[in-house]
């Protein structure tokens, strides 16, 4: 399937796709005229990507889980496990940065707003 058919199939852009494939989450091969040629199961692993990236994930931690999805049940949840844990926890953090941030403009806003 071509990139625009992909597109299509999956509700995500070309760039996007072209993004994708540039970060190694996605594989295509290429026609004799060099067109992009994917395979039809990469439209559920573009869903699972938006997905992760919905979740907060960046692309190299998407990368690293792909395989893990891809993988029987018992060989993938150790390491599945250990990298949410670790994106769990670097989700936490930034709420915690955000919050602070907040904290600071609402201050802020409390001392301008005064005569």
């Amino acid at each position: 399937m071509r990139i625009g058919e992909l597109a299509d199939a999956s509700g995500v852009s070309t760039r996007s796709l072209r993004y994708y494939e540039e970060q190694g989450l996605i594989r295509s091969e290429r026609t004799p005229g060099g067109w992009r040629d994917f395979d039809g199961s990469t439209v559920e692993r573009v869903v699972m990507i938006q997905h992760l990236f919905a979740a907060g994930l960046t692309s190299a931690t998407v990368n690293e889980l792909l395989p893990c999805l891809e993988a029987p049940p018992e060989e993938r949840t150790g390491v599945m496990e250990q990298l949410l844990a670790q994106e769990v926890e670097r989700l936490k953090a930034k709420r915690r940065d955000i919050d602070r941030e907040i904290d600071t403009l609402q201050a802020l806003r409390g001392e301008v707003a005064r005569p």
